[in-house]
């Protein structure tokens, strides 16, 4: 590890060892251009790595109603946690019909289109764009979800808020990769030493400290036990080095750090952690974790 961070040729350097190792034109566009009438798809924007290969795409209510409150759902901040992504897809499949009546949606599958391809944290500027939900921010596709929100939200006609956003469920996984590869990576960019993640085998959750909702976390690890099996905390009582709240849960300050998960106001919000390489799940299971995780959360708060 260099001792210095990273300047401009670094990071030219770095990105031609990238290459395209899947296809999001086959594994996410095909899948969201098939969404049936109940669903309005709009594009919000490209990517200037590649303009034609790297549209974005938000999902939407079609029956949009101000009276109802809207639930943000996002995936593929980093685009390599495959679940993220095809689980925000398979809940627009399967699930959000039976709650089309009480919320509307906003859905964004894939934030990282070229982190999708290339199975990469960062984007292709070496950032990581779940560092970056915040004004004037470095990543690309960070600015270009926050920018399409905002537009989203507000009547420009009425000039006021269409609907408020109640809860925000940030889809994410945790991997053998990021202390294999994304550790050293980020050290090596920084000059900075990083110590390995304690990674847990098994699914968890991370709250908003400022804002911990500790009986709508709750409600969601219940669901999950029914698909795959929850996290447990290592001898220290702590997951990924953060002192658990409750089985499954910890809590960061989502906000500071400027993760995805901080990026509204929303009363509920928190990031899922599905961990795809342990030997006792398969992909469609890490899938039906995330599909889970939002079901919990929505049936809890349909219950209040």
């Amino acid at each position: 590890m260099s001792n210095s961070p990273w300047q401009a040729e670094d990071i030219a350097h770095w990105l031609l060892k990238q290459n395209v190792k899947r296809s999001y034109q086959q594994e996410v566009i095909s899948k969201i251009k098939a969404f049936d009438s109940h669903l309005v798809v709009s594009q919000y924007g490209v990517l200037s790595m590649d303009t034609t290969k790297y549209p974005l795409y938000l999902i939407k209510s079609a029956n949009w109603n101000k009276s109802n409150k809207t639930v943000l759902v996002t995936g593929g901040v980093h685009g390599y946690e495959t679940s993220g992504v095809q689980g925000a897809i398979r809940f627009l499949q399967d699930e959000i019909k039976r709650y089309l009546n009480d919320f509307n949606f906003i859905v964004a599958p894939c934030i990282s289109p070229w982190g999708y391809e290339t199975i990469n944290r960062w984007n292709p500027n070496a950032v990581d764009p779940n560092r970056s939900f915040y004004k004037m921010s470095p990543s690309e596709e960070s600015q270009s979800l926050m920018n399409a929100l905002s537009d989203e939200l507000l009547d420009k006609t009425e000039k006021s808020e269409k609907s408020e956003i109640i809860a925000h469920f940030d889809l994410h996984e945790t991997t053998d990769t990021d202390n294999s590869i994304f550790r050293p990576a980020l050290a090596s960019r920084d000059g900075i030493a990083q110590d390995d993640w304690n990674i847990p085998d098994g699914f968890y959750l991370v709250g908003d400290t400022d804002n911990p909702q500790h009986d709508f976390q709750k409600a969601m690890i219940e669901s999950v036990k029914l698909v795959t099996h929850i996290a447990p905390s290592d001898d220290s009582g702590r997951i990924i080095g953060e002192k658990i709240e409750q089985l499954g849960v910890i809590n960061y300050p989502t906000k500071k750090l400027g993760l995805c998960a901080g990026m509204t106001n929303a009363e509920y919000v928190t990031t899922t952690e599905v961990y795809p390489d342990s030997p006792k799940v398969n992909d469609e299971e890490c899938i039906l974790a995330q599909v889970s995780a939002i079901t919990g959360g929505l049936d809890y708060i349909l219950e209040i």
